[in-house]
């Protein structure tokens, strides 16, 4: 029989790092998480006027819940996580600049001599009811109401070979892909890389334009449920999603066109041993209806997805239907 667990952290117990602590609890294959996340910042900017660089301790960014421990899992298993609601914990949300990081400012990585973009927190009100974000702009009396998509920017497993990953940097064990793409109703399939599998998330956006360009999304403080479930000796190179009409692969690296071969590759072959074609049938068909929507263009590496409509490619089983078991068991909680 399933459990439910609810997992609330206090700030001291939050993760900064994938890989290199304990888990915090440990759940069984079908059970339910229900686990409060912080916002990028930690919940310390609660105003325009509380600058990351003033308020925040360096290299504390990026807190994670977690990490969690499934009860069976071994490498060359894969996890699967079923978010079936992300909804913000709070009726505000902040963004901002940085200095010497986002996509068009210079950084440590591509350094140019003009001094950095200027610090700038924006200030969210968040009309959960209505499903909207209202922007405002800091300069002017310019006002325009987005509509709300909570997202989870960090969710992934703990590294392979006993590495020990900072939340800020995305790769093969997922990380902080900033991927718009993982929202309630998507199953995410993470590699398994050491016993218990030991995953964690956070960073929850209230919404967050693809590449997340600044840097920084509408961070925001998450109240989350997940479904977990585990699939024996079936491995996941890279961190795969679905969603009801969607399959979705990512890649993560440096320079942006290998994120973007990363993720096309591991789409391709998905594609061929889903469907039987060969793997220039696929890489074809991939090529012709395929989505490449932009994870992230500001992290320690880059994030691309690749996508594909399962209707087009017929009657196939993915990941042993996982998918739409979890979301039934979603849609009865």
């Amino acid at each position: 029989m399933s459990d439910l667990h609810v997992y609330r952290p206090e700030p001291d117990e939050l993760a900064y790092t994938f890989g290199g602590r304990p888990p915090v609890r440990r759940v069984r294959p079908g059970d339910v998480l229900r686990v409060s996340t912080e916002d990028c910042f930690g919940g310390k900017v609660r105003g325009v006027d509380d600058l990351p660089t003033v308020v925040c301790r360096f290299p504390y960014l990026n807190p994670v819940s977690g990490p969690f421990h499934v009860e069976g899992a071994e490498p060359g298993d894969t996890l699967a996580l079923h978010f079936a609601s992300i909804e913000p914990a709070r009726d505000w949300a902040v963004s901002s600049t940085f200095p010497h990081f986002g996509a068009l400012t210079s950084t440590s990585h591509t350094a140019t001599l003009q001094p950095p973009l200027e610090e700038r927190v924006w200030w969210y009100e968040l009309a959960r009811d209505l499903g909207i974000a209202r922007y405002r702009a800091r300069n002017s009396d310019f006002t325009v109401d987005l509509p709300m998509d909570p997202m989870h920017g960090t969710v992934g497993v703990a590294p392979a070979a006993s590495e020990v990953k900072m939340t800020i940097t995305p790769d093969a064990h997922g990380g902080n892909m900033d991927t718009p793409e993982l929202r309630a109703g998507v199953t995410v399939y993470l590699g398994v890389n050491v016993d218990g599998a030991l995953f964690a998330l956070g960073d929850g956006h209230a919404r967050q334009g693809h590449g997340e360009v600044s840097g920084v999304a509408v961070e925001a403080a998450m109240e989350t449920t997940v479904v977990v479930e585990l699939l024996k000796a079936v491995p996941t190179p890279w961190p795969r999603l679905e969603s009801d009409d969607f399959l979705m692969s990512t890649g993560s690296a440096r320079p942006l066109e290998d994120a973007f071969r990363i993720s096309q590759h591991d789409l391709v072959t998905w594609v061929a041993g889903l469907t039987g074609l060969d793997h220039l049938d696929a890489y074809q068909l991939v090529s012709q209806a395929g989505e490449a929507p932009v994870g992230n263009v500001c992290d320690t590496n880059y994030t691309i997805v690749a996508k594909i409509l399962k209707r087009y490619l017929g009657r196939i089983s993915v990941y042993e239907g996982v998918h739409d078991r979890l979301r039934r068991i979603a849609a009865a909680l």
